[in-house]
């Protein structure tokens, strides 16, 4: 099996380091596992939020198209991508080139399991980029409430001292109080700017002052001496360049000055199923597109890509509301399965028990490390000290702290929810406001794993065992009808099997028992 090896590291507290030990760690799986290693991509002190801001990664998937290797490795998940939508869009591209993502050191396969704890995992990820930006905002607001630079470009007229305070130029801030004095009398932006490229004067991006630049300045309420940062407002942080009195009358010329706002679109509706939906007949992703008749009606849905940029699959193109509401109502007949629904408590519990397997690894990799220093210990006992001997030991113990942290963390003991917790969690789902964008996309983004449609059925698949369901357009039809008359519905789908590369299907009975995960 011919794989290739990613390793990533962000710019937070990493160090060049932290690619050889996923590099190595990676080699060990691959020598365990039987992969044979063609090529190395590495992306360094770059996030793993945005796939298109990392080079050597859409280099990868780029590469994966010439089909020369058939396997990702990636020390752990998050490795391959922080962000859960760029995380299944670009695991799609790979699985449509037949390559597969593998993690060195998360219990990950391709079972049930193994797809609901990848899931777990990518949550995890997103979790932790939220976190880090409350984090990184909290010190932000303790700068703003000291008065301190927050970073980016300096307000013009204000040089940051060493206390890293906001300071007047001695240079631009008269130039600053003189363009509020010269607007609040009447002169006009342009006029101003005329003048201010007159003299050669330059912003703090190196370009001559534009009107742009002007109306932003005079509405800037940092010249009175006020810092904001988001909802946090300090009046009187540093020394202000114009007055209140001064500051108003310009806000007062602006507001008279606009013109009257444009009638803009209303934003288009989300389409929830991006991403996780494809094609039956060409396996194209499904995207979402929009229409406006001439009553000016705007309608909504679904369309194969191949179909509808190249004409090229026979699909057809399917009501935004009608696919989704078949699949919203699928997954909601699990969720109304108890039966179903402790089989799930039950396995997502056992699932936390898992122990790492990084931690075996690492212990053997340490004590591996251990001999080799005292190899090389001897030998400088022996006489024999080269600059070769100081810099393998200089590596050895560098190696060895890095693995100890590593340790050191893997056995930190998480926190293990109770199976009341992981129920009330599930049942918050029961409620769940099938009328609200972002809980129809929190559903959606839980339980579905794919969905393959085609013009008269679909085929969805969730993140259980036995999760396959076909269902037809003609079932969505009648729940839509029950629906619209005001009947309860009482959905019932049908499983899919697998039987001789054709589909036969089973009524799916939601009192059955069955194990899930």
């Amino acid at each position: 099996m011919k794989a290739v090896i990613y390793a990533r590291y962000s710019s937070d507290n990493q160090r060049e380091e932290s690619i050889e030990g996923q590099v190595r760690e990676c080699k060990d799986f691959a020598l365990r596992k039987g992969y044979s290693i063609i090529k190395t991509y590495a992306d360094r002190a770059i996030s793993g939020k945005k796939a298109e801001n990392r080079p050597q990664f859409m280099q990868m998937i780029s590469d994966s198209k010439q089909k020369g290797f058939d396997t990702v490795l990636v020390w752990k998940i998050d490795r391959f991508s922080r962000d859960k939508y760029d995380s299944v869009f670009y695991k799609h591209a790979l699985k449509k080139n037949d390559v597969n993502v593998v993690s060195a050191t998360e219990p990950i396969d391709e079972s049930p399991e193994g797809q609901l704890m990848e899931s777990i995992f990518e949550g995890f990820s997103a979790y932790y980029i939220k976190d880090l930006a409350q984090k990184v905002s909290r010190g932000m607001t303790e700068n703003a409430l000291k008065g301190k630079y927050n970073g980016g470009i300096p307000t013009f007229g204000y040089v940051i001292d060493e206390n890293k305070h906001f300071q007047p130029d001695p240079v631009k801030a008269p130039i600053v109080t003189d363009i509020f004095r010269r607007f609040a009398c009447g002169d006009s932006a342009k006029e101003i700017v005329q003048s201010l490229k007159d003299i050669g004067l330059q912003t703090n991006q190196k370009c001559l002052p534009s009107y742009t630049f002007i109306v932003a300045l005079l509405k800037n309420r940092r010249y009175l001496g006020e810092y904001r940062f988001k909802d946090v407002v300090i009046p009187n942080s540093f020394m202000p360049l114009t007055d209140e009195e001064t500051f108003e009358r310009c806000q007062k010329r602006l507001f008279a000055n606009q013109r009257t706002p444009g009638h803009f679109k209303p934003v288009a509706d989300k389409y929830v199923l991006t991403g996780k939906s494809f094609c039956g007949y060409c396996s194209s992703t499904i995207v979402g597109e929009s229409g406006t008749s001439r009553e000016n009606i705007t309608y909504r849905y679904y369309h194969c890509r191949l179909a509808k940029k190249q004409k090229a699959c026979e699909k057809k193109r399917d009501v935004k509301s009608f696919l989704e509401f078949g699949v919203l109502n699928c997954i909601m007949n699990v969720i109304n399965d108890v039966e179903h629904v402790r089989q799930i408590v039950d396995n997502c519990y056992e699932a936390q028990l898992i122990k790492s397997p990084a931690l075996p690894l690492l212990e053997k990799q340490l004590k591996q490390n251990a001999k080799e220093i005292t190899n090389v210990m001897d030998a400088i006992k022996q006489g024999i000290v080269t600059t070769t001997t100081k810099e393998t030991l200089l590596k050895l113990e560098q190696d060895k702290e890095l693995m100890e942290i590593a340790i050191a963390k893997e056995r930190i003991e998480r926190p293990i929810m109770s199976k009341k917790a992981i129920q009330f969690r599930l049942d918050e789902f029961k409620s769940i406001n099938l009328d609200d964008l972002k809980e129809r996309q929190r559903l959606i983004n839980v339980f579905l794993n794919s969905m393959y449609v085609y013009n008269d059925k679909m085929l969805v698949t969730l993140n259980i065992k036995d999760g396959e369901f076909c269902i037809t357009f003609d079932e969505v039809k009648e729940l839509l009808e029950k629906k619209n008359m005001g009947i309860p519905i009482n959905f019932g789908v049908s499983s899919v099997e697998s039987h001789g590369g054709r589909y036969r299907t089973r009524t799916y009975d939601p009192l059955r028992v069955k194990q899930v995960l």
